[in-house]
């Protein structure tokens, strides 16, 4: 048996860095890398950093993340090429390398902006190479700001000016085929298993990486209805890189926008995270000064989908089963437990970081802060979302709540928790206080 060996990585070769990225097509640092250098060697590093920190060893998202580069590999295996995959650190890894240069492309989370200035400093002294480039979004950083620089912090002013702005350019196609000739030339490398990086593989399905146009053309009359297949469950898609955002807004132009305002709030949570990194403040200073009730059996029952409420308890059910939650429901099961059991959104928060299969910290804590009010052009605090309208309003058959607390209806299934009525006043009360001096 052949023993697959890792090549010596030295000044004649041109590494191409993957990371939430996870395609060749349409990938603008793998466009960057090829059209300039040659013997070009895509890599995806398993980060320690990063893994360490999960807490479920058969996390979805590794496995999400292990199959995609599965793809990747034999893509460029059947060309004549190889990926490089290895499981360390980047600042080990880089230390222990002398590339010509390393292509990659821009991150925008705190953690991924310092892991990139140490590995950029650890190449700038062995006179590699390292660039980056723009990929996730069609505007990044300061590129849509108001009129004096500063960034948006509400939603309809920045997609105004994001559509101002945009460019066919802007969502064109790299065309990575016409330079596959310059990747490095390899036999197969070793590839670890999932059981190698410490972890089992998931059974959770994953939605598959299709575009279906006609759930797009019909997305704005559709997406609110969690028992109905209305949204495109692309999220996963987008947040790994599996499909490329340029692909998608061609295409949302077209079909439908009230799905392109989804593809553009997306872009404003990146442009928040950028410019307001400190992502366990609220992004209006006031509200940490909600006093918050944090009683940790009413989070337990909240996670377990135990709180009486179905349209709550059918939400979290559908995201320990799957990994995944219909955006309708996300918005009811965050105000519910931040406004009717008075518990702190970074607890939510945290909870959904751990289950969502679709995880992106810039979308999730815009998300919990927007159902706080504490976020950018969020909810107003005294906004409390009535589950039983809101069910009579999107799932008034009760389809979405039977297929996932099928005891509804039953003794079994537990009382309310809390009583709507007492809990509105409770949480407005609370926030009063808190905002009385605003």
């Amino acid at each position: 048996m052949t023993t697959l060996s890792i090549p010596t990585i030295n000044k004649e070769i041109t590494l191409f860095w993957i990371r939430r990225d996870l395609r060749l097509s349409d990938n603008a640092g793998l466009y960057h890398a090829l059209k300039e250098n040659k013997k070009v060697l895509p890599l995806f590093i398993f980060d320690k950093h990063i893994l360490n920190k999960l807490e479920e060893k058969s996390d979805s998202r590794v496995t999400f993340i292990h199959h995609s580069l599965e793809l990747i590999k034999k893509e460029l295996e059947a060309i004549g090429s190889a990926l490089l995959v290895v499981h360390s650190t980047p600042e080990a890894f880089f230390q222990s390398i002398t590339p010509h240069a390393v292509y990659t492309n821009n991150d925008y989370e705190p953690y991924a902006r310092e892991r990139d200035n140490k590995v950029a400093a650890i190449l700038e002294r062995k006179g590699s190479i390292f660039k980056s480039y723009k990929d996730h979004v069609i505007f990044e950083k300061s590129e849509i700001t108001k009129e004096d620089g500063k960034p948006y912090s509400v939603f309809t002013p920045y997609s105004k000016k994001w559509k101002a702005k945009l460019h066919s350019s802007d969502y064109q196609e790299y065309p990575v085929k016409n330079y596959m000739k310059n990747l490095y030339v390899s036999d197969p490398l070793p590839f670890p298993s999932i059981q190698e990086l410490g972890f089992n593989p998931s059974s959770i399905p994953f939605p598959p990486r299709a575009i279906r146009t006609s759930i797009i053309e019909h997305y704005d009359e559709e997406r609110n209805f969690p028992d109905r297949e209305g949204t495109t469950r692309l999220s996963v898609h987008l947040r790994f890189g599996t499909l490329s955002i340029r692909k998608l807004v061609a295409i949302a132009l077209k079909k439908n926008q009230v799905w392109l305002n989804e593809l553009i709030w997306r872009e404003f949570y990146h442009m928040i995270l950028w410019h307001y990194p400190n992502t366990e403040l609220a992004f209006k200073p006031a509200y940490d000064r909600i006093v918050w009730r944090n009683d940790p059996e009413e989070f337990k029952a909240w996670c377990e989908g135990r709180t009486g409420y179905p349209i709550v308890d059918a939400g979290m059910r559908e995201l320990n089963s799957t990994g995944f939650m219909h955006n309708r429901v996300r918005m009811i099961v965050a105000s519910f437990l931040t406004k009717h059991l008075l518990i702190d959104w970074r607890w939510g928060e945290a909870y959904f970081a751990k289950k969502l299969l679709d995880f992106d910290l810039a979308a999730n804590n815009g998300g919990w802060q927007w159902a706080s009010g504490s976020g950018c052009d969020a909810a107003p605090y005294f906004r409390v979302f009535n589950p039983y309208l809101q069910t009579a309003k999107f799932d008034p058959e009760m389809k979405y709540i039977k297929k996932w607390v099928p005891e509804v209806d039953t003794e079994a299934y537990p009382k309310p928790i809390v009583e709507h009525a007492f809990a509105r006043e409770r949480v407005l009360n609370a926030y009063k206080i808190a905002l009385q001096n605003e």
